[in-house]
């Protein structure tokens, strides 16, 4: 008797920590007013930090991207920026995480892209 009490308080347990590991925000990035075919204003909806970004075709990231008040980064660039864009970000418990092709090639102001990257 004890053995099957105990299995199902394990069960009962492990879906309690499942349910409550996935009640995070789902990440959304949303085109910010400053926004331009060489300027990109990212925000938030969550707290994030080391924001990069990758254009296509890009090698590396850039990691030129400035953190303003509000969940708020900005890119200025001296050529236009090539889309789609991949963005990568630092989360709390560690790492990183990336969102391949998340903001398309001809952004526009106002436009919110949602990652399914739960935070």
């Amino acid at each position: 008797m004890a053995s099957s009490s105990s299995s199902l308080l394990a069960i009962a347990m492990m879906a309690t920590l499942l349910a409550v590991g996935s009640c995070g925000s789902a990440l959304t990035l949303t085109i910010g007013k400053g926004s331009s075919p060489t300027s990109l204003v990212l925000v938030t909806n969550v707290a994030i930090s080391e924001v990069s970004i990758k254009e296509k075709g890009a090698m590396d990231w850039s990691d030129d991207l400035k953190e303003s008040p509000a969940n708020t980064w900005t890119l200025k660039s001296k050529e236009p920026l090539k889309g789609p864009i991949s963005v990568r970000f630092a989360v709390k418990n560690g790492g990183y995480r990336v969102v391949d092709d998340v903001i398309p090639a001809g952004f526009k102001l106002g436009s919110a892209y949602k990652t399914g990257v739960q935070i």
